[in-house]
């Protein structure tokens, strides 16, 4: 068994609860997700099985899209809306629909962001939250991220109230916290804030129209039909760059084989790609550091066909 398995992930389940109830439903141990989500969080979560595992941190490190929810007024400990408010501030000024895509847009591009305290990142060996847990305050890592594109799902011309609410659809680069841009979002309109509602509608090529709950793979799974949720790897490596080689050079590529450029008959990327003979992925490669007119295997997918 084999193949990516796209997931709507319930709330109030950690994504390693998700694989250790996959594991018991697919009956096979060979299984991985591609990155977590908060348990609180619904949405698309991507999962490996058998030899698609291999490619589980290029799904990862892929472009992801959300949907969520802000709201002006309150900020929390979590900076969603499971955490204890720490402060607020009555909402007493009416925000135009202009001010607030105007702080929207001011985000799209490279944004640096301050990872929360409640998260899965490491200090000195320990996960953030477990110090949250503990009262004690850390030194966090800034990071630079991306936001692709932001748009507001909200039709009102005026916004206005004790507290503010409002959706946006926000596509991003991996290791952004929505959270954190919730809080951004408000700091920018002069208040404390936080997420109030958030899913994630798509991982890489994955897209939350297409995902099976776990009634569904349940079912799927008792009419003896499960193989059919199992996607090729290569839709998992659909972003990356693709060359396609012929027979001869292929069995090279099999045996993970160092590859003068020129034998490929094609032009390489710079970045790493994927190594298709006909429909099949066989390996990802990347240009030689050493040698940049040879090229050489980071991963190799399929030594038979």
């Amino acid at each position: 068994m084999e193949g990516i398995l796209p997931l709507l992930k319930p709330r109030g389940m950690t994504s390693h609860d998700c694989v250790f109830k996959l594991r018991k439903i697919l009956r096979t141990k060979k299984v991985g997700h591609t990155g977590t989500l908060d348990p609180e969080v619904t949405g698309v979560l991507p999962i490996c099985v058998g030899r698609a595992t291999k490619i589980a941190e290029y799904i990862t490190d892929a472009g992801k899209e959300y949907v969520g929810e802000v709201t002006i007024g309150t900020a929390t400990t979590t900076e969603d809306a499971h955490g204890e408010v720490v402060s607020s501030k009555v909402v007493d000024q009416v925000f135009s629909r202009q001010q607030i895509l105007s702080t929207l847009n001011q985000y799209i591009g490279e944004i640096t962001q301050i990872p929360p305290m409640y998260s899965a990142i490491k200090v000195n060996g320990k996960k953030l939250y477990e110090y949250a847990r503990a009262g004690i305050e850390v030194e966090r890592p800034i990071r630079t991220v991306t936001i692709y594109e932001m748009e507001l799902l909200d039709d009102r011309d005026h916004f206005e109230g004790e507290s503010i609410s409002f959706r946006f659809r926000v596509k991003c680069s991996k290791g952004t916290y929505i959270r954190t841009l919730a809080v951004m979002i408000g700091e920018s309109l002069g208040y404390p804030a936080h997420m109030s509602h958030l899913v994630r509608t798509q991982s890489a090529s994955f897209h939350i129209d297409n995902c099976y709950t776990f009634e569904d793979l349940e079912r799927m799974s008792e009419e003896g039909t499960i193989n059919n949720a199992l996607l090729p790897l290569e839709i998992g490596i659909s972003h990356l760059p693709k060359i396609k080689i012929n027979d001869k050079v292929a069995e090279k590529v099999k045996n993970g084989a160092v590859l003068d450029k020129e034998e490929c008959g094609v032009s390489i990327p710079n970045e790493p790609f994927a190594v298709f003979y006909g429909d099949n992925a066989l390996a990802i490669y990347q240009v030689h550091p050493d040698k940049p007119s040879f090229i050489k295997p980071v991963k190799v997918l399929r030594i038979e066909l």
